[in-house]
């Protein structure tokens, strides 16, 4: 026997009966959300070029990307990301398109050494995609459906934080920083590393109070007065600007009546190169990392050859589901309504009664073992079916109710009448 046969390699996994049941009924509630904003499921290949997520733009890091070949030698990829694949289907088959075009995925993502899916190579990416058009109305609409995508998948509480990386960039306009020192300072500032931080401030030359305003942005945090303490600095344009955004956004997320999700945070800065505008990251207790993240990426479409705005975000369906277990959340289970048996002479008249049943909604078993009726209960009850069905004949029935142990007999036209 082979050794690895009966294992799973690193970083996938078995999704079992009750949480692929969770899994699927949370995706299918997206998708029904998705679609009442007017979003169109777009469906993109597992299997793409390497050269679509290859451009700098993309941000996305070839060492962790499942890279192979095909017949031809060129360079092929499972796809590490939904959002990129978006990008070239806008740029190459809908550039002609009527503004603003409204996708919405749900689909598998790999990825090497990625914390997003929670530590595993393969997970699944629920989201949205707004393109055409540069508002704050357009990010606000798009972190609004965030916040009803994690309210539809059921977290008990969760927070939405928001940032923007035009007010860093502004900053860093006035620094006159390399751009590999501006990289160092955005790790520095994103993982809230004060101590780092101070030291590379200390040893670099820059004005008094903007070396204050950036070793303090870790801690520009909270509601929105977090603004007007960014706007007592003295700020070039680029920077107010970015403020100005933010505060509209949350203008018209307030309207939405969402502004109880919101906070702040301008040190917020993800690293992606692609990102232009509004940032944002949900959160809920139970794991370490973000549930979802979003933002606007105005110059990505582009890269394949037509110049389009966009915003849009991406939920880890993965990441939602371990918060919702870690959380102790009551969920749905997958279940059997009805256990139908039947003696032969009543076989015909069983499988159009299992037929009507289904049409009705109910989820019926069949008995295909050829269980006696003691047999049948004791196995509804281990598998907590409502109740036995037993078929006598082409018109007479025994119901078995399992949790009061009572048993009556019906014909099937009052049965199905029920």
């Amino acid at each position: 026997m082979s050794k690895w046969n009966i294992y799973t390699p690193d970083g996938v996994q078995d999704i079992l009966c009750e949480d692929c049941f969770t899994k699927k009924e949370m995706e299918h509630k997206l998708r029904i959300l998705f679609r009442s904003y007017g979003f169109s499921e777009l469906e993109t290949p597992a299997i793409e070029f390497y050269d679509v997520f290859a451009s700098e733009g993309s941000a996305m890091l070839q060492e962790n990307m499942f890279k192979f070949f095909d017949q031809q030698g060129r360079i092929l990829v499972l796809r590490p990301d939904i959002t990129v694949p978006v990008a070239r289907i806008t740029a190459t088959k809908f550039r002609d398109r009527a503004y603003p075009l409204r996708f919405s995925y749900i689909g598998n993502v790999y990825r090497y050494n990625d914390f997003g899916g929670g530590k595993q190579n393969e997970f699944t990416q629920a989201g949205i995609e707004v393109l055409g058009v540069n508002t704050p109305e357009s990010d606000a609409e798009v972190i609004a459906i965030a916040i009803q995508s994690l309210k539809a998948c059921g977290p008990e509480s969760f927070q939405i934080d928001i940032g923007q990386v035009e007010f860093f960039n502004g900053l860093m306009e006035e620094t006159g920083l390399s751009e590999e020192d501006i990289s160092k300072v955005r790790m520095l500032i994103d993982r809230k590393d004060l101590v780092g931080l101070e030291e590379f401030l200390k040893r670099s030359e820059i004005r008094e109070d903007l070396k204050e305003l950036i070793s303090g942005l870790p801690g520009f945090f909270g509601s929105s007065d977090v603004l007007d303490k960014a706007r007592a600095f003295e700020l070039n344009k680029r920077s107010r600007d970015a403020l100005e955004n933010i505060s509209q956004v949350l203008c018209i997320l307030e309207d939405y009546g969402l502004g109880q999700y919101i906070s702040v945070d301008l040190g917020m800065l993800r690293g992606l190169a692609y990102d232009t505008g509004i940032i944002f990251r949900g959160f809920t207790y139970g794991v370490g990392f973000p549930v979802l993240t979003g933002g606007r990426y105005d110059k990505l479409v582009g890269e394949f050859g037509a110049e389009c705005p966009a915003t849009g975000f991406s939920l880890g369906v993965n990441m939602v589901l371990m918060a919702l277990q870690r959380q102790k959340v009551e969920l749905g289970k997958p279940g059997t309504d009805t256990f139908v048996c039947y003696a032969e002479s009543g076989r015909r008249a069983a499988f159009e009664l299992c037929s009507v049943l289904r049409k009705q909604g109910l989820a019926v078993e069949l008995d295909i073992s050829n269980r006696t009726a003691d047999e049948a209960a004791a196995y509804a009850a281990e598998k907590k079916i409502g109740g036995v069905i037993r078929i006598l004949d082409e018109d007479n029935v025994e119901i078995h109710y399992i949790q009061s142990g009572e048993t009556t007999s019906v014909k099937i036209s009052e049965l199905v009448k029920r």
